[in-house]
């Protein structure tokens, strides 16, 4: 039989683990985000200690990617109730609908519970705006009328 066709064991067909992905740019967190990222890493570290084999590999991953968000994280100063910023509950009104959301940091973000990250379209159009102001948004001029903001800290 020729080699080519020949399996020396299953190990060399496994499927590849990678790296999780790092969000580009920086790692802003709010406090309760740091102790959320904390939280994760002395879990991952429990469960690492009683991990093995393939499991402990993907443990093992998942704590690099936690370590890194952890080292790498930069606590925002609370905002203030005057402007939209990181940190800041915001009310406003889109399509003729009021909502409430909190702007947070990539890793404690949480769309079903109303938490957005600060990178994602909505919370990029709304941060800097102030009470009162329209926010253009998807491409349409004055879409979101901003009602109130406060620190969601």
């Amino acid at each position: 039989m020729s080699v080519a066709f020949r399996r020396e064991s299953d190990e060399e067909h496994k499927e590849p683990k990678f790296e999780i992905p790092m969000v580009p740019g920086p790692n802003l967190v709010t406090a309760r985000g740091k102790a959320l990222i904390d939280a994760r890493v002395v879990e991952l570290e429990a469960a690492l200690a009683g991990a093995e084999g393939d499991a402990r590999e993907v443990v093992a991953r998942d704590l690099r990617y936690w370590h890194t968000r952890q080292t790498t994280a930069e606590i925002i100063s609370p905002p203030d109730d005057e402007t939209v910023a990181i940190g800041s509950r915001v009310r406003f009104r889109f399509n003729g609908r009021e909502r409430q959301i909190d702007i947070v940091g990539n890793d404690e973000a949480d769309p079903a519970a109303d938490r957005i990250a600060f990178q994602a379209p909505l919370a990029a159009a709304l941060i800097g705006a102030e009470p009162g102001e329209m926010v253009d948004f998807g491409g349409k001029a004055e879409a979101i009328e901003v009602l109130a903001t406060t620190a969601s800290l």
